[in-house]
């Protein structure tokens, strides 16, 4: 068997078995059966509260570009104090359309945040399904949450558990002295796969790499 090929085969059990039948039980001719691949759905959180409104647009046009890149079941959701999702309106195909409408639907956009909060509510309410289970889950946010701490830490490590990965984008952390010293982000860190800026196109475009391995 060609070694290149040897991540895209695995042993065809019942074949071989059924054609080892006719053979007198020797298993002279082996099958073999490709892999399916299947791309990872991908779940976009982004935090568009105050202190978050000088990388909301941007964050919101990068996740516009992966939906309309993405095979049509991926999610994006958008928080402040409360959840929101915001997939319908980021997929439709004008940029300055579908953020206009995503702005629309989100009430407490530039407001307060409560992350934990807002991560619950998906949980409670999508945690079952494929939208979080099985996802690589991008959380976009700088992490400074008003809420309780202990309650960002508990849902996520619920998200942890159920998602396929947890990439953070931090803008701060595009900072040389920024530290995660924050009580939402010091709690949330211990759960995140990938914690990483996301403070300018250069390091959106190095983390959609990031995705793309996962």
């Amino acid at each position: 068997r060609d070694p290149r090929l040897a991540s895209w085969l695995s042993p065809d059990l019942r074949r071989t078995l059924r054609r080892a039948m006719r053979t007198g039980g020797e298993p002279i001719e082996r099958a073999w059966r490709r892999r399916r691949v299947q791309r990872r759905r991908l779940l976009l959180i982004l935090d568009v509260s105050g202190s978050m409104s000088t990388y909301s647009r941007a964050l919101a046009l990068f996740a516009h570009a992966s939906l309309r890149a993405g095979p049509g079941d991926w999610e994006a959701f958008a928080f402040g104090t409360r959840l929101t999702r915001m997939t319908r309106a980021l997929s439709v195909a004008d940029a300055d359309v579908a953020i206009s409408a995503a702005a629309a639907e989100v009430t407490d956009w530039d407001g307060g945040t409560r992350i934990g909060a807002s991560l619950k509510r998906l949980i409670d309410e999508h945690g079952r399904t494929r939208v979080v289970r099985g996802a690589t889950c991008v959380i976009l946010s700088d992490g400074l949450d008003v809420g309780d701490p202990e309650l960002l830490g508990e849902q996520m490590a619920r998200l942890s558990r159920l998602a396929h990965r947890v990439v953070w984008l931090n803008p701060l952390k595009g900072h040389d002295a920024y530290e995660p010293l924050a009580r939402g982000m010091a709690a949330a860190l211990p759960h995140v796969d990938v914690f990483r800026p996301g403070h300018n196109l250069q390091s959106l475009e190095d983390v959609a790499d990031v995705i793309a391995r996962l």
